[in-house]
């Protein structure tokens, strides 16, 4: 038993020293970008790479060209989707990157859209998000529960 114990100690230190050093790791290295601005009315440039942080009071994504934050309670759609839904379309806002630019260049069977319609400052606005679905998978239960609304989501794909 001692020696079972001498095992055990030795090997629990190692998992320690493995996590912290991927813990300092994982500080150095921030995720890749995972998102690409790809319309909506926001002021970012079409294309511009980053990622979204899911916070404690809303979604907020964060490129080089800027960033934009969505509150959970301002939020009135999410969609995930293979192209931007026709109701999203033809909404009425002050697009700086139309979503019919977008919609006819993808298409297929596979998600590849998340777009969050929300109000502040009595204007609607509209961010729409490339991402591929093994990235998106990760954050849709998460975005589901912070903000306690679904996502709603095409039901050909499995996640």
């Amino acid at each position: 038993t001692r020696r079972f114990l001498m095992v055990l100690a030795m090997g629990l230190a190692m998992g320690a020293s493995l996590l912290i050093s991927g813990e300092a790791r994982a500080k150095e290295d921030p995720l890749p970008p995972q998102f690409k601005y790809a319309g909506g009315t926001e002021s970012l440039s079409q294309g511009c790479e980053g990622n979204l942080e899911i916070g404690s009071e809303g979604l907020t994504f964060k490129c080089v060209g800027g960033s934009v934050s969505a509150p959970y309670a301002s939020i009135s759609l999410m969609q995930y989707r293979s192209d931007v839904s026709k109701k999203v379309r033809k909404m009425k806002v002050k697009w700086t990157v139309r979503p019919d630019y977008v919609t006819p260049l993808i298409g297929g069977r596979r998600n590849r859209f998340f777009t969050v319609v929300f109000r502040t400052g009595g204007a609607i606005r509209v961010v729409i998000l490339r991402v591929q679905p093994e990235a998106m998978r990760h954050y849709l239960a998460e975005i589901d529960l912070r903000a306690e609304k679904r996502v709603e989501v095409e039901s050909y794909e499995e996640y």
